[in-house]
């Protein structure tokens, strides 16, 4: 449910998803907006209250990500997709040829995702966003092994994670370090 309220003369725009199996509030702010968790039957006035107590961090990330989006928009237009999409397909599939004696994949498709830099399907299909491109190579190389491990455990396991940690060793490193890389 959209809804807004305006504190401190600004007005902010944010979505409530009510579940009942939540137990307390909780908040997200990211390139998509202001989002609020909150449980089932709690009252709308307790949300606005939760609100206005977070009102300037919640403020401070809406302009972190508004720069952040013009940045990105001036790097990656509309247009930059279809400009890098082969380049990022040849790079993904140079970097899975090492790979393939180990994992058996169907498709590997290149996507302009707006929140994810890959993805595997259960039908074996690998999908990579077309930025991974830009990314440091390092980088772009725990992203390839976290999808293709997939192939092989569908989740986020102990053993999951024991299978991306036998082919990149420093993965927790790299996997903290890609939060630095914004989509």
């Amino acid at each position: 449910m959209k809804k807004s309220i305006t504190i401190k003369n600004k007005e902010i725009n944010y979505t409530i998803r009510r579940s009942r199996r939540s137990k307390r509030l909780s908040l997200s702010v990211s390139c998509s907006g202001v989002r609020i968790s909150a449980p089932y039957f709690l009252p709308e006035i307790f949300i606005n209250k939760f609100i206005t107590q977070k009102v300037d961090w919640i403020l401070e990330k809406l302009i972190l990500f508004e720069k952040k989006k013009k940045e990105n928009k001036e790097v990656f237009g509309d247009k930059s997709y279809y400009k890098y999409k082969e380049r990022a397909r040849a790079f993904v599939n140079q970097k899975l040829k090492p790979y393939k004696k180990d994992f058996e994949f169907n498709r590997v498709s290149i996507k302009q995702q707006k929140t994810r830099w890959g993805s595997c399907s259960s039908g074996n299909n690998l999908n990579f966003n077309y930025k991974i491109l830009f990314l440091p190579e390092n980088v772009a190389d725990y992203i390839i092994v976290h999808e293709l491990c997939h192939l092989k455990e569908l989740n986020h396991s102990k053993r999951f994670w024991n299978l991306v940690e036998k082919y990149t060793p420093d993965y927790r490193e790299l996997r903290r370090g890609l939060r630095k890389y914004s989509l």
